[in-house]
């Protein structure tokens, strides 16, 4: 009986590790709730929390969760479901929808169900903006130091990323900024 349970427990192991080989993941849920733990108090509440959150077991069952389905799913579609947020934003005139995900932020207005999306472009380190089915480049990195960015004639100028350079940017585009791109 005891060698039964020996080739059982080795070949639960094996295929364990065979399923996990190369690919650790990003751990996303049980890293939310440690870094909301760390937040919600001062040294001493966090260390409360961390224990009953311990004894609770909700951080074994946000490292099992994570383990076994969401960084399986980050592993096959490229994205884990817990990473991506949503918020809901009171504007001056409407209710907006933010979500983000790890290619920008999809914003949708409560009142008129439009969508607006800003993404992000890995390949030339870019920002656009997405309207009404048009996409306009707003801006890209240029270095650590300066973008290259929209101005109001639809042209581009760099910038350098400190105080003087945005000043400087905002008197060439003026008060109304590239407020354009959004109608």
């Amino acid at each position: 009986m005891r060698k039964k349970h020996l080739i059982i427990a080795t070949v639960v192991a094996l295929s364990a590790s065979m399923m996990m080989q190369s690919c650790i993941g990003s751990f996303a849920l049980f890293n939310k709730v440690k870094n909301w733990n760390d937040h919600v108090g001062d040294k001493f509440v966090n260390e409360l929390v961390f224990a009953a959150m311990w004894i609770l077991p909700v951080y074994e069952l946000s490292f099992v969760a994570d383990l076994f389905i969401l960084n399986t799913i980050e592993f096959w579609s490229g994205s884990n479901p817990a990473l991506a947020q949503t918020k809901v934003i009171d504007g001056k005139d409407a209710q907006y929808l933010v979500a983000s995900n790890e290619n920008g932020y999809t914003i949708t207005n409560m009142t008129t169900k439009q969508v607006t999306r800003f993404d992000f472009n890995a390949e030339d380190n870019s920002w656009s903006l997405v309207n009404n089915g048009q996409e306009v480049k707003l801006f890209n990195f240029v270095d650590d130091t300066h973008v290259n960015i929209l101005t109001r004639d639809g042209n581009y100028t760099t910038v350098e990323l400190s105080q003087p350079g945005v000043l400087a940017y905002q008197q060439l585009v003026g008060a109304g900024g590239i407020a354009f791109a959004l109608n």
